[in-house]
């Protein structure tokens, strides 16, 4: 019964992890990006009128007929954390690199870039304008694709904001004023000042503009990329194809989900470590639409506020944030602490956001701790292994009981002979009165599956894993093992295969052969079992378990090695103190050798010794 129990749980988790090594080696082919001639595909840039009357903003406008971002005046973008600049065209926010993030492990690779102008690949820009309502012509407020002016400020730093002016010479001037924070925080104040004779209503608007679907989008299941937004409290996600099958909006001709938000709102995109969001003031109401235009493949996503009326004379202003930057845990907290509204689950907690979000806090703290993330992760290991003790202790006694109990149980097999149904019954009264729940050994391996996949999660999705070194070789815990048996571990000079290649499955690292290892011997206090197919099964798991986790995150390898260490040592001193006597050394000897009389399996071919 309880190898039963166990061959169903381990088929179980050995099914799993079998579809997620599958979509890991072989993910959904991306969508090939647009080619540029596509992207200048002719589109009516005019807004129709009835969508003008509810503040419509204008589609994307003819490339050809603009001029190109980059070749407008720019103002530079100089912080901590960020620099880049805007193009006067627009006001475009579309020039934007991380400083402290670089693409690969090496120092002297480029850093990561965010934002690019439109025309160049992956063009990924945010622009803040105004719709007209009534009062004002829909070509008289500033789009983007207006050409500003720098009216105070040269440089955009945390000390030094930039303001930006735009006289429509119709009565009406508009300002930007720019800030930024130390962080990724961007503070956009748009103003309008009506100095003609009549009064005006007009709609401030932010909007961030993707031209094309990204090149890079890594298309695995466990990872949310596309749009992301909080609406009233709600979170909402939705992948960049799925966006494409967004209902068509008959005035704009474009695919288009709108929602009008209360309040404690915001929209953007992420992918897997970076983000950009719009955040309007989180106590007005304000409309959250997500666009996309199927003639440019162009995905928008927009904060409208609501209509302002503005007297002759007189000013209207609103605040909009805008957060461009890197998914740090806390500095979004520190967002979201500040007022921006469920800001932290930006962050793909996933489906156990239950578990990831604790696992992640208490794995930050470790790492605050130690000071390695590698380490913290081990340490992380023996907290949860002394969480989850008092249903270990439970089952490992229940074990130690079933092999004490084992000869009994052997008595009742042979008086039973062929009646299954007078064994199961007495089987059933036999554990009843000796108090033994033969189940009781799965709960180990239940508790550990929720547990391996929501620090998968953590693992592959966090920022702070990302290019985290822990000992020698393993320079990020977020990337497999580098390390490969086909050069000895870099003994030979020779390089090793790429991913690309069909061998390079079986390029194993140090850690993904400990991790089989560590199996194995785990396996190895209890004798192998007698049935042949079961003995088969049990042989070969922990070297499918070596393949198949042996290009998952080093920091994932790390934790199931640690894993399966403490619970050797743990089974074998429970099940001591009770009585039981594992012979891990005799098992271990039995694998390689037969001893003699032992009887050969049916299915063998071969002959028993001295017949």
């Amino acid at each position: 019964m309880e190898d039963q129990n166990k061959n169903l749980i381990l088929a179980l988790v050995l099914s799993t992890l079998v579809i997620i090594v599958w979509t890991f080696l072989f993910p959904p082919e991306a969508q090939a990006p647009a080619t540029l001639e596509a992207a200048q595909e002719q589109q009516d840039a005019t807004v129709p009128a009835a969508d003008v009357a509810t503040g419509g903003i204008a589609a994307p406008a003819d490339a050809v007929a603009n001029e190109p971002a980059t070749e407008a005046p720019r103002v530079t973008i100089q912080t901590p954390e960020l620099n880049g600049t805007i193009s006067l065209l627009g006001g475009r926010i579309d020039d934007l690199k991380l400083t402290q993030y670089h693409e690969t492990i090496d120092d002297s690779s480029p850093t990561v870039t965010l934002l690019s102008p439109s025309g160049t690949p992956d063009a990924y820009f945010a622009s803040f304008g105004w719709a007209a309502v009534d009062g004002v012509a829909a070509d008289a407020v500033p789009g983007p694709d207006t050409l500003w002016t720098v009216e105070d400020g040269e440089t955009l730093t945390p000390d030094t904001p930039v303001t930006l002016a735009y006289d429509n010479g119709a009565g009406q001037i508009f300002r930007t004023r720019i800030s930024v924070d130390n962080k990724y925080m961007f503070s956009i104040d748009q103003s309008v000042e009506n100095t003609g004779t009549g009064a005006i209503n007009l709609r401030p608007y932010g909007l961030l503009r993707q031209e094309g679907m990204p090149s890079d989008l890594q298309n695995f299941f466990i990872l949310h990329e596309g749009l992301v937004r909080m609406t009233d409290g709600t979170l909402e996600e939705v992948k960049y194809k799925n966006m494409i099958d967004f209902a068509v909006d008959p005035n704009e001709g474009t695919n288009a989900e709108r929602q009008e938000v209360t309040s404690a709102g915001w929209i953007g995109y992420t992918d897997h470590y970076w983000m950009t969001t719009l955040i309007p003031n989180q106590t007005v109401p304000f409309r959250s639409t997500a666009k996309y235009f199927p003639s440019r493949d162009i995905f928008q996503a927009e904060a409208v506020q609501e209509p302002q009326s503005v007297a002759p004379g007189a000013t209207a202003s609103v605040t909009t944030q805008l957060f461009a930057g890197a998914k740090e845990w806390e500095t979004i907290r520190d967002y979201e602490k500040a007022g921006v509204t469920g800001f932290i689950d930006s962050i793909d907690w996933g489906w156990f956001f239950f578990l990831t979000k604790p696992i992640f806090w208490v794995l930050h703290h470790l790492n605050l701790l130690i000071g390695n993330m590698g380490f913290a992760i081990i340490a992380l290991t023996f907290f949860l292994k002394l969480l989850v003790l008092p249903l270990a202790y439970k089952s490992y006694v229940s074990m130690a009981k079933m092999k004490e109990l084992q000869p009994e149980m052997e008595k009742l097999k042979e008086r039973s002979g062929d009646d299954k149904a007078a064994l199961q019954t007495g089987m059933m009264k036999f554990y009843k009165e000796n108090k033994v729940n033969p189940a009781a050994g799965c709960l180990p391996i239940l508790i550990q599956i929720p547990i391996f996949f929501s620090l998968y999660k953590v693992i592959f999705v966090t920022l702070e894993l990302r290019h985290a070194p822990w000992i020698g070789w393993i320079r990020d815990l977020s990337a497999p093992d580098p390390s490969s048996i086909l050069n000895l571990f870099g003994l030979f000079p020779w390089n090793t295969p790429d991913v690309t290649s069909p061998i390079h499955i079986i390029s194993l690292g140090v850690l993904p052969i400990l991790l089989g290892i560590s199996m194995w011997l785990q396996q190895k206090l209890n004798p192998a079992p007698a049935d042949a197919t079961q003995k088969m099964i049990f042989a070969w798991m922990p070297w499918v378990f070596m393949f198949m986790l042996g290009r998952f995150a080093s920091g994932l390898v790390l934790y199931w090695i640690t894993n399966n260490t403490i619970t050797f040592a743990q089974q074998y001193l429970i099940m001591r103190s009770h009585g039981a006597k594992p012979d891990v050394f005799g098992n271990i000897k039995g694998t390689f050798s037969r001893k003699k009389g032992e009887p050969v399996p049916a299915n063998s071919g071969k002959k028993p010794k001295g017949k």
